[in-house]
């Protein structure tokens, strides 16, 4: 951007023609996912939230109800990804190098690799990143932004543009709240400042706190692809 070799149009009209090649991919995900009643989920937080934790807290009590897949993005390793497996799940992982975040195309070519079963979920873990990803859609039913304890306060004032995006916020690592100086309406007010809409709930992936009522919430949004994709065959 700072180059003088390289003006501000044409920086422009890159990204422009970025997102829109990535958009393109995103509706091609979106419609093959609804087509088999498919609720995608794409997790985003900064990294060290605990979400790889929650993931596979989540997959462990939801895999007698649902067949579950997973798309792990991460810089490097395959780490998440064996955890993830360990679990029973399927599981893809895809290393962006330096790149930042997770892109449509990407999630598109996991998806022929991972053979998601028809009315399941498929859970999509991005690069630990507030910033990248909330501009790259990828298909997804719903984006979820995880948030812990440990970060402060005031990250969705720092960061809005992610959680703007979000359809629900997962306030992470509760159990750590007597420890710690953090005021979870504080936080909770700044997250809805930036998204009115936001949902939000306080949860602990380690002892299962609220993970009831985030179950009950994916529960509700599966039942609804599913019929979609029943009504639509």
């Amino acid at each position: 951007m700072h180059r003088p070799d390289i003006d501000s149009e044409r920086v422009i009209r890159i990204e422009r023609d970025i997102l829109a090649k990535n958009n393109d991919a995103a509706r091609q995900n979106r419609a093959r996912l609804a087509a088999t009643g498919t609720l995608a989920l794409n997790l985003m937080s900064s990294p060290g939230s605990g979400k790889t934790t929650l993931l596979v807290r989540a997959i462990e009590d939801l895999k007698a109800k649902f067949p579950i897949s997973v798309i792990e993005g991460d810089q490097q390793t395959e780490n998440d990804a064996e955890r993830i497996r360990a679990t029973g799940a399927r599981a893809v992982q895809i290393n962006t190098g330096k790149g930042c975040h997770l892109e449509a195309g990407m999630v598109g070519a996991a998806l022929d690799d991972i053979k998601a079963e028809p009315g399941g979920l498929l859970f999509i873990e991005n690069v630990g990143n507030l910033v990248c990803p909330a501009g790259f859609d990828l298909g997804e039913a719903h984006k979820v932004v995880v948030l812990s304890v440990t970060e402060g306060e005031d990250k969705p004032l720092k960061y809005p543009d992610m959680f703007a995006v979000a359809d629900l916020l997962l306030l992470n690592k509760a159990d750590l709240l007597p420890h710690l100086k953090f005021d979870v309406g504080k936080c909770l007010a700044a997250a809805l400042t930036v998204n009115p809409h936001l949902q939000t709930l306080v949860v602990s992936a380690e002892t299962g706190e609220g993970m009831a009522a985030f179950y009950a919430w994916i529960e509700a949004r599966a039942s609804l692809s599913r019929a979609a994709a029943v009504a639509q065959a």
